[in-house]
């Protein structure tokens, strides 16, 4: 369906590789049945994604390269409002907008709500900067000039999305974001493979950060120096910490018998939650059922996810072995109201 997406997709001339990387399902065969379309199919031995992401780009040809994972769906009118961005000489990547498409349990409806106040408020903001942190490799696209004056994808972190981002900021380049560039992508659907999904993600952000770490106090790096930084360090680090401080004290408030104004502070912080879901809700136009789940954003879903975070930063720390984890991937079709 990946590849059905793509070709559909409205862009004159496109150019699609896929990269089979030792792939033990029947990629490369299924891939092979879009011969005939135009697509070109190359395989390598299994050495990772930054490997395989590398390898594919020694065929592409095009000035500006667009990246689509494998388990995600790109709309109609999703390359040409990617490749817009580009019409500012400025900008090096845009970051497209990931919605899940798989919107079937509690987890899948917290992550959906979770992506969309993630692209239209937090990134709209560094947007203005032209300091986003992270084109996602279900999504992005780069001018390859930038990714071979970086020296291309590294393997040292479990992100090379974000860690490849973080080196054109470094080179000064600007780095947007297109809302309307929407791709849909199968989000986990089981306790079990969120948590494999977001230790991957945190301990390769942590990795990214500790290799960048230069950026935080030298002024020559911009934005990323003055904001992008600080806030990845302050919302991955100091947050999810006071999220638990705060958790604990509520607790010991409330065991003191001292916690009358522990409701009226809980609705007040509810209440901010809940406009704040709604107007990334509203800016994006998504259902506006999503809204229901931000309560899970205060307590449960958020102090889950901050756990693993910090679990996360001290398996780095403590330089505990880490690898790919594999999802369990299903291969939905679009439900009503996801048109691509």
């Amino acid at each position: 369906m990946t590849l059905e997406a793509v070709l559909e997709a409205s862009y004159p001339d496109k150019e699609i590789i896929v990269i089979d990387d030792g792939s033990t399902d029947r990629t490369y065969q299924v891939a092979l049945s879009f011969d005939h379309r135009g697509v070109k199919v190359v395989h390598r031995p299994n050495g990772g994604k930054a490997a395989a992401l590398n390898y594919g780009l020694l065929f592409a040809r095009g000035e500006v390269i667009v990246f689509v994972d494998a388990d995600s769906l790109v709309c109609k009118n999703t390359l040409v409002e990617l490749i817009k961005g580009f019409r500012d000489p400025e900008v090096a990547a845009v970051a497209g907008n990931i919605k899940v498409l798989n919107r079937k349990n509690f987890l899948t409806n917290c992550q959906a709500l979770e992506y969309i106040v993630g692209i239209n408020i937090f990134r709209r903001a560094l947007a203005v900067f032209g300091s986003i942190t992270v084109v996602p490799g279900a999504l992005g696209a780069y001018r390859r000039q930038v990714l071979s004056g970086s020296g291309f994808y590294d393997p040292d972190t479990l992100v090379e999305d974000f860690d490849t981002t973080l080196k054109a900021l470094k080179a000064g380049k600007v780095v947007q974001v297109s809302s309307a560039a929407v791709s849909y992508t199968e989000a986990p659907e089981t306790l079990g493979d969120l948590v494999k999904q977001r230790l991957r993600w945190y301990r390769g952000n942590f990795q990214a950060l500790w290799k960048h770490h230069d950026a935080a106090l030298n002024p020559r790096f911009g934005f990323l120096q003055k904001l992008s930084y600080p806030y990845m360090v302050i919302s991955m680090i100091f947050m999810p910490l006071a999220g638990l401080v705060v958790i604990a004290s509520a607790v010991l408030t409330l065991l003191a018998e001292a916690g009358m104004w522990l409701p009226h502070t809980f609705l007040f912080f509810l209440a901010l939650q809940f406009l704040l879901s709604i107007l990334a809700i509203q800016l994006d136009e998504e259902d506006m059922r999503l809204a229901l789940f931000a309560p899970f954003f205060l307590v449960g879903y958020k102090h889950f996810s901050d756990f693993l975070m910090i679990k996360s930063l001290f398996d780095v720390l403590l330089r505990r072995q880490m690898k790919w984890e594999q999802v369990k991937r299903i291969g939905l079709p679009p439900t009503q109201g996801q048109r691509l």
